[in-house]
């Protein structure tokens, strides 16, 4: 068992100082490591942090950054996706309800979040990573041959389902093999979402203004295969990526998974194996591991997917007091943002025509054109997130920044009068909101604790997905011609900022556990 001496010696994290080959000094403090919820498992995260520490960053990792960061560029294409045809398929099948394929897209991700994120918790990372991706392909392609209405929202809720994990996953996966000095590239990573944003704006821009029909009395489809063309496309693309993540890298489990689990050989071999196949040192072995005494039990279920293993890993996001806060505040970012942004999209531009906006004449080309440059500049939000939050700035205060410009120019969009004012300030939201959004997506994983983390994660994100259903409902019987849902949606973002202020951790500078 661990010693008094050795459970001091991590709570004060005091750690005897080694360089690795990258120069990085051993011992930084872990964010969770002063919440006495295991002094066992502690102990050993602790060690495993060390050894990640010592190996460095490789080109395991950046593998990791670009095949994790599909799954963030997967997610954002499918919800753009379904979106971009909508329209179009509608004017195909003149369905009753034209919300539809958004509340089956949120639907499926919001069934997605849940379950992956359980099951990362339950059997492990590397299951849902390797079969998510191929899912979600499978459904996008046969999507782009529905019948109907009906069987498009069946396929483009399947298709989320498979996708809806991702962000759950993605960022787990890399954040628990990232030394510390490198953690904020979990914030960076982020601009993979901007893109996926970006490839469904490239493959609007190039199928529908070419092969769509122009009127619902003239739409067949025959002539409205544009809508069809970029749910095949997409599948394709998000099929390739699923072979990618087989073929590139062949993922171990991840060693924090491992130490949760009581694995702690295979945490040191998989290790091991990393630190010898890129030449650099790891001095964990599975004897430190088990000289550390067993970690116990987050649950008393026989299975693994009885109530009692889910309850567990519920009782793990609150296991103390600012543990508990932070799960809560993290949750309720999530419901915030999911709300703000997707009813924003809803209401402006009903709003800005009610008040006498004038865009021109603007083709199909044009509008997709536009789409395809705010959405590049979405890219660039995380990039500048990244440095923020590698400051004294912190993960909080980049957050805070981040939601209270948001919150300014969404304000000012309101004034908008010509098509030129609308493309610039698209663009500068675009950059802006993915600064907060990025930010919070790493922030989410690094203070949750490991064994718990795909749980809270999911129900975060889920939380967001369900947000998105109730915007749909809302745009569907709510008056658009009116400001106040605007200016609502805007001074949301000042609540984000005050939570993101009250957050009890701070990662920077510090060790996710």
């Amino acid at each position: 068992m661990a010693t008094e001496q050795d459970k001091k010696f991590v709570e004060q994290g005091a750690d005897v100082e080694r360089g690795s080959e990258d120069g990085v000094s051993i011992g930084a403090g872990d964010i969770l490591q002063l919440e006495h919820t295991d002094p066992v498992l502690n102990l050993k995260m602790h060690l495993v942090n060390n050894a990640i520490d010592e190996i460095g960053f490789t080109t395991y990792h950046w593998k990791l950054f670009v095949l994790n960061g599909f799954g963030y560029a997967v997610d954002s294409l499918i919800l753009l996706i379904q979106s971009i045809v909508a329209t179009q398929a509608a004017l195909e099948f003149q369905p009753s309800f034209a919300k539809g394929l958004t509340i089956a897209a949120y639907v499926g991700m919001l069934v997605g979040a849940l379950f992956w994120g359980l099951s990362a918790d339950i059997i492990g990372r590397k299951f849902a990573f390797n079969t998510s991706l191929i899912v979600c392909s499978v459904f996008a392609i046969v999507a782009g041959s529905s019948p109907n209405w009906i069987v498009l929202g069946l396929f483009v809720c399947l298709s989320a389902f498979g996708g809806g994990g991702n962000l759950v996953l993605d960022t787990a996966v890399f954040l628990e093999y990232l030394p510390s000095k490198d953690q904020w590239m979990l914030t960076l990573m982020a601009a993979w979402w901007g893109i996926g944003q970006l490839v469904a704006g490239f493959f609007a821009w190039a199928f529908i203004p070419n092969y769509s029909c122009s009127s619902a009395a003239t739409c067949t489809k025959s002539n409205n295969q544009g809508w069809r063309y970029v749910w095949y496309a997409s599948g394709s693309l998000v099929f390739v990526m699923s072979i990618l993540r087989l073929t590139v890298i062949r993922l171990h489990e991840t060693p924090k998974f491992l130490i949760g689990e009581g694995r702690d050989e295979e945490c040191a071999q998989g290790l091991q194996a990393i630190a010898q196949k890129y030449s650099r040192p790891c001095s964990l072995t599975s004897e430190k591991l088990q000289a550390c005494g067993t970690v116990g039990s987050t649950s008393d279920a026989k299975s693994k997917w009885r109530f009692g293993e889910i309850n567990g890993h519920l009782k793990g996001l609150y296991a103390t007091k600012r543990i508990g806060i932070s799960t809560t505040l993290i949750w309720f970012s999530w419901t915030l943002i999911g709300l703000a942004y997707p009813l924003y999209n809803v209401f402006l531009p009903t709003y800005l025509a009610s008040r006498g906006a004038e865009f021109g004449e603007t083709s199909a080309y044009m509008t997709w054109r536009n789409y395809a440059l705010a959405n590049f500049s979405g890219i660039w939000g995380p990039v500048l997130a990244g440095y923020m939050c590698s400051t004294r700035l912190g993960r909080k205060y980049t957050m805070v920044i981040g939601a209270l410009v948001t919150m300014a120019f969404f304000f000012a969009y309101t004034q908008v009068r010509n098509q030129t004012q609308n493309v610039a300030f698209n663009c500068v939201i675009s950059f802006c909101l993915n600064v907060y959004y990025g930010c919070l997506y790493a922030y989410t994983p690094e203070v949750l604790p490991s064994a718990h983390r795909g749980t809270g994660n999911g129900i975060a994100i889920g939380w967001n997905r369900v947000m998105g259903i109730l915007s749909a409902v809302i745009a569907t019987v709510a008056d658009t011609n009116t400001p106040v849902p605007i200016y609502i949606c805007a001074a949301l973002y000042i609540v984000m900022a005050g939570v993101a202020a009250i957050f009890p951790f701070e990662p920077y500078g510090k060790r996710s556990s």
